[in-house]
């Protein structure tokens, strides 16, 4: 039995790990199935075997299958995800909303439990973001300030190029004749 400050631990280290697999695919916050499968304790065939007898439930929005090119990104970014490089199938990815419907297919204790930690990262996230849209509008505008400055910037550096150019010999001699 877990004291109640060890669960505290755990809880956090929990949600920690599912915050740094939760990926932004096509805009859209997601979950790979083989990090899914880990978390939940079962491997990835059995996790899309349980998908796939119930894929009604998972619309597009709920889930959707990587392409060739977004798998390799995903392999070139996250290293833990190297083994996807040499797999036959691609993988599917699950939004937050296709997350919380893999606990009415996948019904052991340790997924429901699961699912209500990765559901409370997406929210954090969530949160997270919402109240940084203030932050990211000032830094929108510090890039915007700083884009018009290297423009500034290049000008002077255009400026001075020139007058540090040698001046061209004129042809006329200054000065008097004899």
């Amino acid at each position: 039995m877990m004291d109640e400050n060890t669960q505290t631990k755990s809880m956090v280290t929990g949600h920690t790990i599912i915050e740094r697999r939760i990926l932004v695919i096509r805009g859209q916050k997601v979950m790979i199935d083989s990090d899914l499968a880990e978390l939940y304790g079962v491997n990835t065939k059995a996790l899309n075997q349980q998908i796939k007898r119930n894929l009604d439930r998972f619309p597009s929005d709920f889930m959707f299958q990587l392409t060739k090119i977004e798998r390799d990104e995903v392999v070139t970014n996250c290293d833990h995800l190297t083994g996807l490089k040499y797999s036959y199938n691609l993988p599917y990815v699950f939004t937050e909303h296709g997350v919380a419907m893999l606990s009415s297919v996948l019904k052991s204790k340790k997924a429901v439990q699961m699912n209500i930690l990765i559901i409370r990262a997406f929210i954090k996230i969530r949160e997270i973001l919402a109240s940084n849209k203030e932050l990211a509008g000032k830094i929108e505008e510090l890039e915007r300030e700083q884009t018009l400055q290297n423009r500034h910037i290049n000008k002077i550096y255009s400026i001075i190029e020139k007058l540090l150019e040698e001046p061209q010999k004129s042809k006329e001699s200054i000065g008097f004749r004899r």
